[in-house]
């Protein structure tokens, strides 16, 4: 498999990893929107939201509550906003599963859209 983010989460690629556990990577954006950019992606590859599966539903539910804390974490406790871009359509451009989260110290810009 030719997948970038699964190098990444297998440290085959170097990142500024944020977190990491059984199943989850989190690592900053190269290209950040916002002062708080980070992506939040599962171990297991799973090209986007469009092939989720019921097995999924935990680390997918594991994904939207790290978020909370990775926000107040780093920078964001008033707020943030996550993206999920799926398929061609939804500009996904790494077929890799993952979300973006964005935040910061004020309120996001146009320019931390997507």
């Amino acid at each position: 498999m030719n997948c970038i983010f699964c190098k990444i989460a297998k440290g085959e690629i170097p990142s500024k990893k944020v977190y990491e556990d059984e199943d989850l990577f989190v690592f900053h954006d190269i290209s950040p929107k916002a002062p708080l950019h980070l992506l939040v992606i599962p171990k297991e590859h799973i090209e986007s939201m469009a092939q989720l599966e019921p097995q999924h539903q935990a680390v997918m539910g594991r994904m939207m509550l790290l978020a909370r804390q990775l926000a107040a974490d780093h920078g964001s406790p008033e707020g943030f906003r996550t993206v999920v871009n799926t398929g061609k359509v939804g500009r996904q451009e790494v077929y890799h599963l993952h979300m973006h989260l964005l935040g910061g110290p004020a309120p996001l810009g146009a320019s931390a859209s997507f």
